[in-house]
């Protein structure tokens, strides 16, 4: 691996205090991170399939004033898989209620889910968990083993099955393969900055393959592929921010225009020329349509 190449958001990150803890939920060691000061508004996030906390540090940098919770999903990054359970949604969801009863977040709080924790975040609320408003960047808005892309879906189904299929270490090294990892790096970047093409990249090659083992993975790929927001969207009743992008290759815009009308109470915003990587290509603006939505009087 070569050397770490610099964040165009480090700066305004640093200005951030941050502090790195572990909690055990319901068996599952959880590593979490707390961006901000205790006593400032809370904001709950949850990442991506494949990634941990650091994938959305550009978002929590554009985010000051705000006491952000950031856990590593369980069988990702620092947090340990589930000992008895499937990774699947009704397990994240009920891991992610617990999570935040047992971090003692008992007032007010946003949700925020990225990718696949948008999945996540908008079963747990469908169910039962209630935070003040709901945010979903890049919602999974449309199920992924239908229409135009549904042929590379079932392929990178294939992919995780051959991974888990093969003796531990051939596994291992097919799953964290690093020309395979920059192709799916390459698909999703869109911007032309050469600089920052290289850091989404490089926080590829450093983030992507920090998962527990080959079962959760493909577990959670499953989950991933065989659920969508839309499912749930009915059922979230507190006011819902979707932040989609113009030209996301996982969810066509004209779904996420479907989507945001099956929530009772919902608004839109599309962020132009920019893909499935919102959170690192486009924190600033993702982060200025978070914060007009939070600080609007009335509900959408």
């Amino acid at each position: 691996m070569t050397g770490m190449i610099d964040s165009p958001y480090a700066e305004q990150l640093a200005r951030i205090p941050v502090s790195e803890h572990r909690v055990d939920v319901d068996g599952t060691e959880t590593a979490w991170w707390e961006y901000g000061a205790a006593d400032a508004p809370v904001l709950v996030l949850v990442h991506g399939f494949r990634g941990d906390h650091h994938g959305l540090e550009p978002v929590v940098a554009q985010l000051p004033g705000f006491r952000i919770i950031s856990p590593d999903l369980p069988g990702f990054g620092g947090s340990a898989t589930f000992a008895n359970r499937a990774h699947d949604i009704d397990a994240y969801a009920d891991w992610l209620g617990a999570f935040i009863r047992a971090i003692g977040v008992d007032g007010p709080y946003t949700l925020l889910g990225h990718s696949f924790g948008s999945i996540v975040a908008s079963a747990a609320v469908a169910r039962s968990l209630a935070p003040e408003r709901l945010v979903l960047v890049n919602p999974i808005g449309a199920p992924a083993l239908e229409g135009p892309r549904g042929v590379m879906t079932r392929l990178a189904v294939l992919y995780y099955r051959a991974a888990a299929a093969l003796p531990e270490r051939a596994g291992f090294a097919l799953l964290r393969n690093g020309a395979i990892v920059r192709v799916m790096s390459v698909t999703m970047a869109k911007t032309r900055s050469r600089r920052l093409r290289q850091w989404i990249h490089d926080q590829h090659d450093r983030y992507f393959s920090a998962f527990g083992d080959r079962d959760s993975v493909l577990e959670a790929f499953t989950a991933s592929v065989s659920h969508d927001v839309s499912e749930y969207a009915a059922g979230i009743s507190v006011p819902t921010l979707l932040v989609a992008a113009e030209r996301d290759d996982v969810t066509p815009l004209e779904a996420q225009r479907r989507l945001v009308g099956r929530f009772p109470d919902a608004r839109l915003e599309v962020i132009p020329e920019v893909g499935h990587l919102i959170h690192y290509e486009t924190p600033g603006d993702a982060a200025a349509r978070i914060l007009r939505f939070l600080r609007s009087g009335a509900r959408a």
